[in-house]
């Protein structure tokens, strides 16, 4: 059966970790990868996590299944942690899945099946692997207006003008905070403006919040969803425990949707979840409850997201510096005000290729740095190769 297939074209992220595995050089650089990295280079496990885990190996006596939508103390943490008190606990229907990925998989494909003749809008760039599930569940889709290449911001008017084309039924792809690749986030006013298109058209907001806590906190970085929820009828919420409790390879991500109808919407989550891939993983996703569970715990995990969050701060402000040095100009000076772990830094896929092959840098293929892979050591190194190959 296989010998007759052709191979899809391997994502262009796999493609780059492959790469960069076999180049022999010792100062290559990885900023491709979209994983956090210590100011010594490496991912570590999350002191937080640790302790729990050893809780939880100590404690644990079964490895039986839970419930089809995940273990409901999980859901509620994140319920919490990405809600707050913004709306009441009647109004949230939620379910685990594994990874952010799979909550995408999971929401997308939901609406495909209530809604088929519904719109995907997804921003101009987004993560690629939006459109590539989108297409893959043959939805329709159209990009809105977001980012403005001359300015390293939000291309604001171009994106209300998209958006109010939108039908009833249609969803918004929204970046919760720190825009996946451009790190240019939305203010709180984009956010009025966006809950006021979707009141007049009748979109739903689908909100994909794969690293609250990276961008301005852990709470400023929820307000502009916060705000969605308590002004609309009906959000739907992707969320991934992946970057801000460094919790990978552990797959841990969940649902949400603030509705009226919140019985059959769990009814419905738990059935996608039967159908996909029966019951979520539930390690990381008890790590997680065990942490956001206790308040000695809880307080260790925010320390430590906080100094992560100042240290791609720090990056960014240290890797403009040293660019608007070796460039004698502020052209790259919008990446201090970015956020996240990404950027844009408007390299073509031949200047790429160029920091790949002369320098032994590593980005993905339109250019999209990722912030968290540098450090002090690396930052002099790769702001002049960018100086000398974007000249």
């Amino acid at each position: 059966m296989f010998e007759i297939v052709t191979p899809p074209e391997p994502d262009k992220i796999i493609r780059l970790m492959g790469m960069f595995a076999a180049d022999p050089r010792a100062g290559k650089v990885d900023l491709g990868v979209g994983v956090y990295r210590s100011p010594e280079g490496k991912t570590p496990v999350m002191a937080a996590v640790k302790s729990a885990e050893q809780r939880i190996w100590a404690a644990q006596e079964s490895k039986s299944y839970v419930g089809l939508r995940g273990d409901l103390g999980f859901l509620d943490a994140m319920r919490r942690l990405i809600l707050g008190e913004s709306v009441s606990p009647d109004r949230v229907a939620a379910a685990g899945t594994p990874g952010g990925t799979g909550a995408v998989r999971q929401v997308l494909e939901t609406v495909h099946r209530l809604n088929p003749s519904a719109t995907v809008w997804i921003s101009d760039p987004t993560w690629p692997n939006h459109p590539a599930i989108i297409d893959h569940l043959g939805q329709k889709r159209k990009t809105y207006r977001y980012y403005d290449a001359a300015t390293g911001g939000i291309d604001r008017g171009g994106m209300l003008a998209d958006l109010a084309k939108t039908a009833r039924g249609d969803l918004i792809l929204l970046h919760g905070c720190c825009h996946n690749p451009t790190g240019a986030d939305l203010r709180s006013d984009d956010w009025r403006e966006i809950a006021a298109i979707c009141a007049r058209t009748g979109a739903i907001p689908f909100v994909d919040m794969a690293y609250q806590g990276f961008g301005a906190g852990l709470e400023e970085d929820a307000q502009g969803l916060r705000h969605l929820a308590t002004t609309l009828p009906e959000v739907l919420i992707a969320a991934s425990c992946s970057k801000n409790f460094g919790l990978y390879r552990e797959r841990v991500g969940v649902v949400l949707i603030v509705t009226d109808g919140k019985a059959a919407a769990e009814g419905v989550l738990a059935g996608m979840n039967r159908q996909n891939f029966a019951f979520p993983p539930d390690h990381g996703a008890r790590v997680v409850q065990e942490i956001l569970g206790d308040q000695a715990l809880d307080a260790v995990w925010r320390n430590e997201l906080e100094r992560m969050r100042r240290a791609m701060e720090g990056n960014r402000r240290a890797l403009a510096e040293a660019l608007r040095a070796e460039t004698g100009s502020d052209r790259f000076g919008f990446l201090a005000a970015h956020r996240g772990m990404f950027s844009l830094i408007g390299a073509t896929p031949e200047q790429v290729e160029r920091l790949r092959a002369e320098h032994g840098i590593y980005l993905v293929g339109d250019g999209r740095m990722n912030i968290a892979g540098l450090t002090q050591d690396t930052i002099p190194r790769v702001a002049q190769a960018i100086a000398q190959v974007l000249a």
